[in-house]
């Protein structure tokens, strides 16, 4: 079974500095049809303007996927860390028992357009923890890469929870199969693009929730970009 939402009926705020997109109930928005996917919790699109962010802030017990399409963005938070997170990279923060962070466009002249990815752990209250990696350490050449996983397999980052993130980035006519493992579940997020999953079309933006079908994408365009969560 697939279930696909187009981008345009996802929630959309223009704040001026933030023009975000929410595939699920985030903030002041609330569809209890649309509460996450399994432990997938959000999956929010978001431009930030140059020299733009969020302020310092608090999360507990979620796992924070940083995931960039254009840009940069930089981080600081509560455990010492700094960084600058660009396309090519990924950045994973376990909020556990309590940390506070803030991200800022660290170009004053450029958009930064990014996902950002909350996963539910398995586990509350653990030591909050970061990481980021370049995504060179786990191919995301024409084919699915591991990017996050519960055991950091194929140079991926790790995450507190049976689930695993892949991205394709595909050139037009390129295909790919997933064989959905017995019991699990999978949302695929069309970052950028246009393919077709098991003959469906698909547009940037659009998301899909997957249940007892194996699948089949196949890229339509250069520059196809999907993630795919494989989830419990």
């Amino acid at each position: 079974m697939i279930q696909i939402r187009k981008a345009s009926e996802r929630d959309h705020a223009n704040h001026g500095w933030l023009d975000t997109w929410h595939s699920f109930s985030f903030a002041n928005y609330f569809d209890p049809q649309y509460m996450g996917f399994s432990v997938l919790r959000v999956i929010n699109e978001d431009r930030i303007a140059p020299g733009a962010g969020f302020p310092t802030h608090g999360h507990r017990d979620m796992e924070i996927i940083t995931y960039l399409l254009q840009g940069a963005l930089e981080h600081k938070d509560s455990m010492g860390n700094g960084s600058v997170i660009r396309p090519g990279e990924i950045q994973r923060m376990s909020a556990g028992s309590g940390i506070s962070h803030s991200e800022f466009n660290a170009s004053k002249n450029e958009e930064a357009h990014l996902l950002q990815i909350w996963i539910e752990p398995n586990e509350r209250g653990i030591t909050p923890g970061y990481e980021q990696k370049s995504l060179a350490a786990a191919g995301k050449a024409s084919s699915m890469n591991l990017l996050a996983s519960p055991d950091g397999q194929d140079g991926s980052i790790t995450i507190h929870q049976d689930a695993r993130l892949y991205a394709a980035l595909l050139q037009e006519h390129e295909e790919l199969a997933y064989s959905m493992p017995a019991g699990r579940r999978v949302y695929i997020h069309l970052a950028r693009g246009k393919l077709k999953l098991n003959g469906l079309d698909l547009e940037a933006g659009d998301g899909a929730k997957i249940w007892d079908e194996n699948i089949n994408i196949l890229s339509t365009t250069a520059g196809s970009e999907a993630l795919l969560f494989d989830l419990p």
